[in-house]
């Protein structure tokens, strides 16, 4: 598990660390500066073995003091240097005070309104204005000067931030500002631990690659978010297992000629495990499926009535409905005998309960019908994409949408957690940042990004395989939390693994590749 921190509990540490006398605030400095230059000449090897020039931009704050120790440690390695401060020395804090009076020891601090253009030709830019600290916009001559200079590319290759680029709220990924401008760096140098904003929102995309440096600090906070780690066990099958002991996960679908959303969720489920897959269908599309379907089995499923009998049979252990289900009354009778079923076989004294993931479709329905919602419980999943997010919680989607003007901002880590409390189950915000929260605040982010983005994944139907893969775990007892982190997981590394040209059909089939490749 890898955790990540918010900028005040990172802050926390750090104090607590000195308050305990394991380090001082100079040391942390002093060996911040130095992860810099050591994951500098890591990423440019060719950068140690001469003298180049530097551009070294200075904040006010702890960032800046980290500053001005790079810009020593370059010009001891023979580098010129070039430092801009931008705010004023009396106001800096005593730690970040001394590293720039030892910075001036060996060489000048200018201004920040001369702070270079892009024409300024260095081999290396050091972001060290304000870090994890900024709680407020880019405003004046700053504004002006990120406007125009820091989001070039021509120099984002070689700038290096430090901890996060400035601009951007480390809690967030957002940029803060009604004119928003961040730093755009090739390479961010963080310590102890990542932060929030690195995985989510703007963070991934002004970061670059991302390094961690220990700074020496043993001390460890309960971080509020995670990261989805890879799966470790629990996916092969038993050979001697009867197939109804790994689950039947039963796929809801809709009219003719509308079915291949609902197959494709039945194939991911089928492929990631579940022993039996039935996808129900109306009478008329039953040629049409059985077409297209082997494996998979086939139920004839007309109404909300016909489904309640079906659910009688206690083997079925998890449900999909919304991929390709429709929008019209049968589909709203399918959602609320699904929720009243489910609802009925959970708590306490419950032989087996019956989990539900709600894609699509079915959260058009739930967005529409307020009685439905009210019938969520925690064995189901919502599956949100952006726009059904809005649809379904919008004024908590508007506060996401809204300019962030202050740090810490409201994030989707934010976003996700609150609608998780309001639903009472598992919510899935998918995206390249996908965000995973349940009612009880547990938080993780499966994130596809940096070494592990997939940009080949935003294909149509995708998110219906998604679903496939959460229903398929869900039907072999998996719980809500851990079959939506483990599917997503998988989702990504199915497409990393097929690589470009990936279309959705694609996934389910590439899961054979992924496991064998995890030795599960």
């Amino acid at each position: 598990m890898t955790g990540l921190l918010t900028s005040a509990q990172m802050r926390a540490i750090e104090a607590a660390a000195i308050a305990s006398g394991e380090v001082t605030g100079l040391d942390l400095m002093e060996r911040a500066g130095r992860g810099v230059v050591e994951a500098v000449f890591e990423e440019w090897p060719e950068l140690k073995a001469g003298s180049f020039r530097a551009v070294v931009l200075c904040g006010p704050g702890g960032n800046g003091g980290d500053g001005f120790v790079v810009a020593r440690l370059l010009k001891e390695w023979g580098w010129e240097v070039e430092v801009f401060l931008y705010g004023e020395v009396e106001r800096m804090p005593p730690d970040a005070r001394v590293n720039y009076e030892r910075w001036r020891g060996m060489g000048e601090v200018r201004d920040f309104s001369l702070a270079p253009s892009v024409s300024n030709g260095a081999d290396l830019y050091i972001d060290a204005l304000f870090g994890i600290g900024i709680s407020r916009p880019f405003d004046g001559k700053l504004l002006e000067w990120a406007g125009t200079r820091v989001c070039d590319f021509r120099i984002a290759d070689r700038t290096v931030a430090i901890d996060v680029p400035s601009g951007l709220c480390a809690d967030s990924g957002r940029e803060l500002g009604k004119n928003a401008e961040t730093v755009l760096a090739g390479l961010t140098v963080t310590f102890h631990s990542l932060k929030v904003g690195h995985f989510v929102g703007w963070g991934p995309f002004k970061c670059g690659k991302i390094v961690v440096k220990d700074i020496g600090i043993t001390r460890a906070e309960t971080p509020p978010c995670r990261l989805v780690a890879r799966p470790t066990g629990g996916l092969g099958k038993a050979d001697l297992s009867h197939k109804f002991s790994h689950g039947h996960a039963l796929i809801l679908s809709g009219p003719p000629g509308h079915g291949g959303a609902a197959r494709m969720a039945a194939r991911g489920a089928l492929r990631i495990g579940a022993g039996v897959v039935t996808l129900a269908v109306l009478p008329e599309a039953l040629a049409e499926n059985a077409a297209r379907l082997d494996a998979v089995m086939l139920r004839v499923v007309e109404d909300a009535e016909g489904l309640r009998e079906v659910l009688a049979d206690a083997r079925i252990t998890a449900l999909c409905l919304g991929p390709g289900l429709g929008l019209d009354d049968r589909a709203a009778g399918l959602v609320r005998v699904v929720l009243e079923t489910s609802g009925s076989r959970v708590g306490p004294g419950t032989a087996r309960s019956l989990r539900v993931v709600l894609d699509a479709d079915a959260l058009t329905l739930l967005a529409r019908d307020a009685s439905l919602f009210g019938m969520l419980h925690e064995n189901c999943i919502l599956t949100p994409h952006g726009g059904e997010f809005s649809r379904l919680f919008p004024d908590i989607a508007a506060k996401l949408a809204a300019p962030a003007l202050t740090g810490p901002a409201y994030s989707k880590v934010d976003a996700c957690r609150e609608v998780a409390k309001l639903a009472g189950c598992v919510v899935l915000f998918k995206g390249a940042d996908t965000v995973i929260a349940s009612p009880d605040g547990t938080c993780a982010i499966n994130a596809a990004v940096y070494e592990r983005a997939a940009p080949w994944l935003a294909t149509a139907g995708s998110g219906d395989v998604l679903a496939g893969f959460i229903c398929g775990l869900l039907a072999r007892g998996f719980a809500p939390m851990q079959a939506a982190e483990t599917a997503a997981w998988l989702h990504v590394e199915c497409a990393r693994s097929f690589g470009p040209g990936l279309i959705a059909e694609d996934l389910p089939e590439e899961l054979p590749k992924v496991f064998r490749a995890l030795g599960l």
